[in-house]
């Protein structure tokens, strides 16, 4: 494809030969990639946190090491590790049922990775919020008779929340940033998209400065979204300096 005599409207254009929807299209990519990891690490996260506070050594064990191994390697490594060590063991489970290969969607592999990996931060981030909570509320409700789940319902989930939210709106940005690495396993989204675009035109410096201006407004939204959160859990509390 002739780029030579384009402008850089007319590359970052919306329809052919520009690239502009394929941006556009990557970065909706990203948001949902790290919308739907986000939400799974924030489940595994949960039940983590709850678990590493119970008094079940063995569940605590498993969830240390679980942590301590996630946090510790380069989610380049794990993204790649886990995409193709995953594939591979579940088509050797299906062989041995004598069932057919299957072949992992690009989508699904990406959101199980990286969700895999949020919920390892993620359990620390909602540890330590419970953690935050005075002890008092807990005895509190607990004196009311409360059972465990009507406590966490009424006392933890709105004590935690303001106390977790600075962290989860750091993982939310880190797994926007950490989705790029897919592209590794072959799923286009925002960043490989760039790179595809800037190797067909040779515009790299023209397609980086673009992702880097939509990664930019994604962040500024995402705050936008979080204080607003914020705002809201921490009503009828003193507003910290």
């Amino acid at each position: 494809m002739a780029t030579g005599s384009m402008t850089a409207w007319q590359l970052l254009a919306l329809e052919p030969p520009g690239w502009g929807g394929a941006l556009l299209t990557g970065a909706a990519t990203t948001v949902a990639i790290s919308a739907c990891a986000f939400s799974i690490g924030l489940i595994i996260g949960l039940f983590g946190a709850i678990g590493k506070l119970s008094d079940n050594r063995p569940v605590g064990l498993i969830l240390k090491a679980y942590t301590s191994v996630i946090r510790a390697v380069p989610e380049l490594i794990l993204i790649v590790g886990l995409y193709y060590a995953g594939t591979d063991g579940l088509n050797r489970l299906l062989m041995a049922f004598g069932l057919p290969p299957v072949e992992v969607n690009g989508f699904v592999a990406a959101v199980a990775v990286l969700g895999f990996v949020q919920g390892a931060y993620m359990t620390e981030v909602l540890r330590g919020a419970i953690l935050a909570i005075p002890t008092g509320q807990m005895e509190a409700a607990r004196a009311f008779g409360m059972s465990p789940l009507l406590r966490f319902r009424r006392v933890t989930l709105p004590a935690l929340l303001p106390n977790a939210l600075p962290g989860m709106a750091n993982l939310w940005m880190s797994v926007t940033k950490d989705s790029a690495l897919v592209a590794v396993v072959g799923y286009q989204e925002l960043a490989l998209t760039t790179r595809l675009a800037g190797a067909n035109t040779k515009e790299y410096f023209l397609f980086f400065l673009a992702a880097a201006v939509l990664y930019l407004v994604i962040t500024l939204l995402s705050n936008l979204v979080f204080h607003g959160i914020e705002r809201r859990v921490r009503r009828g509390q003193r507003p910290a300096h």
